[in-house]
């Protein structure tokens, strides 16, 4: 416990002031955090990361994160290719990988590493876009998380009773989940009082329910990931807490939900 307090508050006397600065050193720091998580998968899944498929994968990741908007004003947008397009470029890049190796790299592979790409790219994309847009909801998501991690151990080892999916994370359960939203809420309304964000407490707790929820998901994810990989761990660069995609798997679910929420505004 010792171990993974002092990580936590190393890890965000780093990360905070990388958020407030934003600019181009957060997109760098972004981009290598993006990278670490999805070579963990690669290693769950044991592809070489230092084979052709691991690098069309961050190729694909990369241009996902990358905001094109940012090259209006030197080209045409009508002249750049869409990132739909570069997707499907990759897939069929892949594709023709598997026929070429011979099937040593097989559709599942591909489907796989597809997956991952878009799933982590896309991901931190909108971790970049909502940073850039507001960056208050970039602490709103990130007290939303913090509180809901912090309810759900508080309110799962005292009142915990029913499993909420044993399968795949034995020690959640019904009770921590509710706890967690509970005190989310609660974090929410107090979070409004002080830093209001562009919409009514009404709305605001609406949105912290939903993404409190959403953001357990993104935990149950990665412990099914790591369930079905037979990984404790989905890497060890974080004493205490595992890897890179072990901490921003939640944020990863919230994130578009919260642009999305801060673009209507808008």
């Amino acid at each position: 416990m010792k171990q993974r307090t002092i990580t936590a508050v190393v890890a965000a006397l780093i990360f905070l002031p990388i958020v407030m600065t934003g600019g181009i050193p957060f997109r760098i720091f972004i981009y290598i955090i993006a990278s670490i998580a999805l070579l963990e998968l690669v290693r769950m899944k044991k592809i070489s990361r230092y084979s052709v498929p691991s690098g069309l994968g961050l190729l694909l990741m990369w241009a996902l994160m990358f905001p094109y908007r940012d090259l209006g004003a030197y080209i045409d947008a009508e002249s750049l290719i869409t990132k739909s397009e570069i997707t499907l470029l990759a897939v069929l890049v892949l594709l023709s990988y598997t026929v070429l190796v011979k099937n040593r790299f097989t559709f599942d592979d591909a489907g796989f590493l597809l997956l991952s790409a878009i799933y982590i790219g896309m991901g931190f994309n909108y971790l970049i876009e909502t940073r850039e847009a507001d960056l208050s909801y970039i602490f709103f998501a990130l007290f939303v998380v913090w509180s809901t991690d912090t309810g759900a151990y508080v309110f799962g080892r005292t009142f915990g009773k029913h499993k909420l999916w044993p399968q795949i994370s034995p020690k959640k359960t019904i009770e921590g989940s509710v706890g967690g939203v509970l005190l989310a809420v609660l974090v929410a309304i107090i979070f409004q009082l002080i830093a209001p964000l562009s919409h009514s407490l009404f709305v605001v707790i609406l949105v912290t329910i939903l993404v409190s929820i959403a953001g357990q998901i993104g935990d149950l994810v990665e412990s099914a990931f790591k369930r079905h990989y037979a990984v404790k761990d989905s890497g060890k660069i974080l004493p205490g807490h595992g890897g890179v995609l072990d901490r921003f798997d939640s944020l990863i679910f919230i994130l578009p939900i919260l642009h999305l929420i801060n673009f209507i505004s808008i």
